[in-house]
């Protein structure tokens, strides 16, 4: 047994096939079952699919990196409930790919940030967050009110999630272009943020 183990770890390609083979049983025994539970496939009471404008905000929000320092998980401690709101649940993030969850907090977390600021709060806040947060050392986003939406990707985008599961009606995409004219990226990415967390938020 002995000489089996030290021939295996004298194989660097033997060795790369067996670890691999381990960490993808593992793997998939952990999450295989959750794609079965129904907590974490089915969504919340009340969740929609995101909205042509709220799709294309979230869609700046990830393009402009923002989950690099904020998460939207808050996790089930007192000590973020009573900063944050109730804990994140699976069920709120099941028409996320990927989701926004993370871990990592150079600023606040933003999962039950909808509707906690106005519309005004928000459009002086990416324009110059120092103007609202004097501490505050999130970069400027001033570009974002002067950038109009494109309009031609939407209807392709909402296609392909519709082919994943979510459940968009055809009169939705085929509205979706028409909701995003004359609109600018600021308004896309507030119209995102005031929906964050909305949810579970109206129930407490």
């Amino acid at each position: 047994m002995k000489f089996k183990h030290e021939w295996i770890e004298k194989n660097p390609l033997l060795l790369i096939v067996l670890v691999v083979l381990v960490v993808s049983v593992g793997g998939l025994t952990e999450i295989v079952p959750l794609f079965f539970q129904r907590s974490t496939t089915e969504p919340v009471a009340g969740l929609k699919p995101y909205s042509a404008l709220r799709l294309t905000g979230r869609d700046i929000y990830v393009r402009e990196g923002c989950y690099n320092c904020h998460s939207q998980m808050i996790r089930p401690f007192r000590a973020e409930t009573e900063r944050y709101g109730h804990y994140s649940v699976a069920g709120e993030s099941v028409y996320d790919r990927p989701f926004q969850w993370g871990s990592k907090r150079t600023g606040p977390d933003l999962a039950r940030v909808g509707g906690r600021y106005s519309d005004e709060w928000h459009r002086a806040h990416l324009n110059n967050p120092r103007d609202v947060v004097p501490e505050s050392n999130m970069p400027s986003y001033s570009w974002l009110a002067t950038t109009k939406l494109a309009t031609n990707d939407i209807v392709p985008k909402m296609r392909a999630l519709q082919r994943l599961g979510t459940p968009y009606s055809e009169a939705e995409i085929a509205e979706a272009p028409k909701a995003l004219e004359g609109k600018t990226e600021q308004d896309a990415l507030i119209a995102y943020l005031q929906g964050l967390g909305t949810q579970i938020k109206a129930k407490r």
